[in-house]
């Protein structure tokens, strides 16, 4: 009886050893992939390495994307070439990367990612004291490299010369069953590279698959371990989460997962109070729409919007401090921004387009004399104008703000001075709740005048931080 159970496990352990090795190879009658959904540039790609004498296969979210019968955005292929080999087959070639080098071929504007087949084993690789890898330029075979893929639905290879697809995992019974489950131990590969916790939310909520219960035990447990990851990367995999056509569900994902401490602190708070999660559920849904439409999507706005709720309770308190109102916005927004940048790394370029979007937001309460008219210059006009359009969907303002400012920016000359005759109706939406004076929820009425500080003369102009706004009246 002992010896039989022994033969059963070794010999369960060599077939284990055998279905890494050998993969199950599917014709295109069994995989159905669209030829015509492939980009001519990855085939391109793949002829001329093969031509030169290397394995060389579409692989990882294409191949998903195929199988799916979607067209993938973006390309990768995967050979036995080094990334020297590659680049000197290509005229338009870069090697970049650190922790392991791949190859950008370039064709117009679409780029081809190239990798070279990955060892087996990273456990020579440098690591941090977590366990990260930090290093691994380790070269080895295909079976190897399909097990250092994160997901079974990542693992597939692609040959468009012969339409085959070569499944080293089971990935094609998953996408089939609509699951995602990670090879290998998931609390070593989660350990290896943290981020991978953000891809399964990412990739759960975009394809709508459920989790392996495997894949997504430890993930709660082992959350504190992206606090590691450089910011930098953590920033582009939340970019790619928020932009996926699926951020709503992303956000809720991450929620479920318990992944979201850190990464937008206080994202919870936001979320149970009845206008935050208005405001962000809105703002989302249109992020959705848009990327669905093909429409472009500024990550200022939309960084923009998860914030600013945030924002929003701190300047209140500064204002309920003694602060004046547009100093007291400017910092809250370097509050926010302070703390965010420690966990996302924002880029300037972001950070300044969402200080813009938030410090515009009083200005559109002003509607007398030539403020207006100065506000219609601004370069950021558009993406202020739609962030105050969802403050009044959301309630947190009167959408009679939204539709004044409609009729402004639409209407011609004329138009523009009747409305600019009229009497507004509230001072900043009016959501007496909020707070009072200029600000988030100005009460209704006319804005009581203030003393400046300082003795300050009205008519100067000036750009400080402490100034209203540009055309102060």
């Amino acid at each position: 009886m002992i010896k039989k159970f022994i033969r059963s496990i070794l010999g369960k352990n060599k077939k284990d050893a055998a279905s890494a090795t050998e993969p199950t190879i599917l014709s295109q009658k069994q995989h159905g992939i669209d030829p015509q959904l492939v980009s001519p540039n990855a085939i391109r790609v793949t002829q001329t390495l093969q031509d030169a004498g290397f394995k060389a296969f579409i692989v990882g979210g294409a191949v998903r994307d195929l199988l799916l019968s979607v067209k993938p955005k973006d390309f990768d292929v995967a050979t036995n070439a080094t990334p020297e080999q590659v680049k000197q087959l290509f005229r338009r070639a870069f090697i970049i990367g650190r922790r392991f080098q791949i190859v950008h071929v370039m064709f117009g504007q679409e780029l081809i990612e190239v990798t070279t087949f990955r060892g087996a084993s990273a456990d020579m690789a440098p690591k941090d004291e977590h366990g990260r890898v930090l290093r691994d330029n380790t070269f080895g075979e295909q079976h190897e490299d399909a097990v250092r893929r994160d997901f079974t639905i990542n693992a597939m290879y692609y040959d468009p010369a012969s339409q085959s697809v070569l499944d080293y995992h089971g990935g094609i019974a998953d996408i089939r069953a609509k699951t995602l489950r990670i090879i290998g131990v998931p609390e070593e590969r989660y350990r290896e590279d943290p981020v991978r916790m953000l891809r399964v939310v990412r990739f759960a909520a975009k394809l709508k698959f459920s989790i392996d219960a495997a894949t997504g035990a430890p993930i709660a447990v082992m959350a504190p371990l992206i606090n590691n990851v450089p910011a930098a990367r953590v920033f582009d995999e939340m970019l790619k989460l928020l932009m996926s056509g699926h951020a709503l569900a992303c956000l809720q994902q991450l929620r479920k997962q318990g992944l979201h401490h850190g990464l937008l602190p206080l994202l919870d708070v936001v979320l149970e109070q009845p206008l935050g999660e208005k405001f962000v559920t809105l703002a989302l849904a249109n992020t959705d729409a848009r990327i669905k439409q093909g429409k472009p999507v500024s990550p200022g706005f939309l960084f923009a919007s998860l914030l600013w709720h945030q924002v929003l309770e701190k300047w209140r308190a500064y204002q309920a401090a003694g602060e004046y109102p547009i100093p007291a916005l400017h910092l809250a927004a370097d509050d926010v921004l302070n703390a965010q940048t420690e966990k996302l790394a924002l880029q300037r370029k972001i950070a300044s387009d969402m200080r813009d979007i938030w410090a515009m937001q009083p200005r559109f309460e002003r509607r007398t004399g030539k403020a207006p008219y100065k506000l219609l210059e601004h370069l950021r006009l558009r993406a202020g104008y739609d962030f105050l359009l969802l403050r009044c969907a959301s309630g947190e303002i009167d959408a009679e703000l939204g539709d004044w400012w409609t009729a402004f920016i639409d209407g011609d000359a004329p138009e523009r001075e009747v409305l600019l005759s009229r009497k507004p109706t509230t001072s900043g939406g009016g959501n007496a709740a909020a707070g009072a004076g200029t600000g988030p929820g100005a009460n209704a009425g006319p804005a009581k005048k203030r003393k400046r500080r300082g003795g300050r003369n009205r008519s100067k102009s000036g750009s400080g931080a402490d100034k209203p706004t540009d055309g102060d009246v």
